[in-house]
């Protein structure tokens, strides 16, 4: 590999007057990728000029071999991680250009084909950032001259300068030019028309000199792609043709066959712009492709000068690899999980006209009627398939029961539990159970709950049943608070109960109006005991409540507060007849001395917690359900 061809590739420019080849390519005569491996990678065999380096960032007139590069010259280089392709472990070159502009390398290339169009390109990096050099880095600047060995000049290219770019990039710079008839030899001379110093460094990859002609479309006839896949054991028949642009006077055409990525070889007989190729069933597995071989009439014979279409492939596709399965054996009511591999697509069939697709796929409450052998179609992407089956076991499940499925209990009592239907029981939850794993278990919650059993057969399936045990709660009476009336103005009695499933009443007396309601209305002519009875499976209660029956208001006159426990304190017993009153008591001043509103209580005869002095205190009392206010006055007496 001599080191000119990389620096032929350098001359390719950005926006100059340098072209890659518009048409097809043949294989290349050239192609350095720089081989792969760990770092530094070997020297070139011929590098005239410059010297090789086995460590990183190379000084001016000096290159290196390398898969990735990092801190170079303080970070003035950019970190390159891999080559052009990406390839693990690729290599590149890495150059730092010589101080002085000069002819850069000089080769002769020998054996071309006249009147043949060549194209040379490469992949290339500027290395410097941006703001290296300040800003003013040197930037590669290469000319070749294609010259007859005689030193005529055929053609020249310029790549103009090669920008610095925001981040690390390959670009692929390349030419083109046509050989004359009778010289099949050339000498290329490569110029470094940039000065050294700071800046004028490059990165090279992937460096090809190949030939270049018309474009060449191929396509297989009645087919939308360029690749078909038919499966073992199906023949077909292809049709292969190639569409060739202007530019070669007489070509002649060569179809070639590679099989499972060989090298290529001419098919004989094959000269046409057509071709059909026959695939029998018993083709063997594998990759086949073809592509078209164009060179100019008389040069066909000779590789460097032919180019060649992309390849058209044809796949011979092995039946998918297919295992079929499942979760069996189930039992009855529970879910089958059947499941395939090998393929893209699953087609399932079953017993009673079963069909799913899918893998995994669940069928849901399997009964022993759906037992037997599952068959599952596979198909792989390129659309091959492959037959497979399982072979499905279901085992009937138990019947659990119970003698029944609920029941009410008092509390502290318990009640006696019976399950039948397998061989093994298991009771949830634990708590009130006599035990958990026999048929018939006692039980004595505190609340209520929701039993399940659990019922297993000799083979292990299993059924569920449910009880639920409703904990009563004992009757409790309330007949509501005593009261206070009138005669002849009934109430209304305020009792509540408490507890489950319960009946009451009240034990009768002419003065209730109906002793089955709760809240009934009394009206007795003298102070009464009403009695509320309660009843229940878990026992009863009563209680009692008092009426107290007032003739008429009676408001004390007087009363003696010095505390020696007669009559001390003024009290109206029979407001507490009343919901809705307000009583206020003045001095002789007329000032208020005390006060109530809704509620009944005693007067000290104090005011401010202070005792108040014998005499005359006038009081005002407003009932709301009378027009006419009570008034009088009412003594202190010590």
């Amino acid at each position: 590999m001599k080191f000119i061809y990389i620096l032929i590739l350098l001359f390719i420019s950005i926006g100059s007057s340098a072209q890659l080849c518009q048409g097809s390519l043949g294989d290349p005569i050239i192609n350095i990728t720089f081989g792969a491996g760990s770092n530094p990678g070997p020297p070139l065999t011929a590098v005239t000029g410059y010297s090789y380096i086995t460590s990183d960032c190379p000084n001016d007139g000096s290159y290196t071999v390398r898969s990735n590069s990092s801190s170079c010259f303080g970070g003035n280089w950019y970190n390159i991680n891999s080559d052009h392709t990406g390839d693990t472990g690729g290599y590149f070159m890495l150059v730092n250009a010589a101080i002085g502009p000069s002819v850069f390398y000089i080769d002769t290339i020998r054996g071309l084909c006249g009147n043949t169009t060549y194209e040379f390109a490469a992949w290339i990096m500027n290395v410097s950032i941006p703001q290296s050099c300040s800003g003013s880095s040197i930037l590669p600047n290469l000319t070749f001259r294609i010259e007859k060995t005689d030193g005529t000049l055929l053609q020249t290219y310029n790549t103009n300068d090669i920008p610095t770019l925001p981040a690390p990039t390959w670009s692929q710079y390349g030419f083109f030019f046509t050989t004359p008839a009778t010289i099949p030899d050339i000498v290329v001379r490569i110029f470094n028309n940039a000065s050294g110093g700071c800046g004028n460094d490059l990165a090279i990859d992937d460096i090809t000199f190949r030939p270049c002609g018309p474009l060449l479309t191929p396509t297989i006839v009645s087919q939308p792609t360029s690749t078909v896949s038919i499966c073992a054991g199906t023949a077909g028949s292809f049709n292969f043709t190639c569409q060739v642009s202007g530019g070669f006077t007489n070509p002649s055409y060569q179809w070639q066959e590679s099989t499972n990525g060989g090298t290529w070889s001419d098919i004989p007989g094959e000269n046409a712009i057509s071709m059909v190729s026959n695939f029998p069933a018993n083709a063997p597995i594998g990759t086949y492709t073809f592509r078209l071989a164009v060179a100019e009439g008389g040069n066909l014979g000779t590789p460097q000068c032919r180019i060649v279409s992309t390849p058209l492939t044809i796949k011979i596709v092995a039946p998918p690899v297919t295992t079929a399965s499942s979760n069996s054996p189930v039992c009855a009511g529970t879910s089958l999980l059947l499941t395939a591999t090998g393929g893209s697509t699953y087609q399932w069939s079953g017993p009673g006209g079963f069909t799913g697709n899918g893998s995994p796929l669940s069928v849901n409450n399997i009964q022993q009627l759906q037992q037997g052998k599952y068959y599952v179609l596979v198909q792989n992407d390129q659309g091959c398939r492959n037959l497979d089956s399982t072979l499905v076991v279901v085992n009937p499940a138990p019947v659990a029961t119970t003698t029944f499925s609920a029941t009410d209990i008092c509390p502290g009592d318990s009640v006696a539990f019976s399950a039948a239907g397998g061989i093994a029981y298991e009771w949830q939850p634990a708590e009130g159970l006599s035990s958990t794993v026999i048929p018939s278990p006692h039980a004595s919650p505190s609340n209520d709950v929701q039993y399940k059993v659990i019922v297993s057969n000799l083979i292990g399936c299993t059924d569920t049943a449910y009880i639920d045990v409703n904990v009563i709660e004992p009757p409790h009476a309330d007949a509501g608070p005593d009261r206070s009336m009138l005669e002849n103005e009934p109430i209304t009695l305020d009792a509540t109960i408490m507890g489950d499933n319960f009946t009451y009443y009240w034990s009768a007396s002419p003065y209730i109006n109906n002793t089955t309601l709760l809240q009934p209305q009394v009206n007795p002519p003298i102070d009464t005991k009403f009695i509320l009875n309660v009843n229940s499976g878990c026992g009863s209660s009563t209680d009692t409540v008092k009426v107290f029956v007032y003739k008429d208001i009676f408001i004390p006159s007087a009363f003696s507060p010095n505390d020696d426990g007669t009559n001390d304190s003024w009290y109206i017993p029979s407001l507490n007849a009343f919901k809705e009153y307000e009583l206020t008591v003045f001095d002789r001043y007329g000032e208020k001395v005390f006060s109530l509103k809704n509620e009944n209580r005693r007067w000290d005869g104090t005011f401010n917690k202070k005792r108040l002095p014998v005499g005359a205190y006038v009081y005002l009392l407003v009932i709301k359900k009378y027009i006419n206010p009570y008034k009088g006055t009412v003594m202190i007496i010590r």
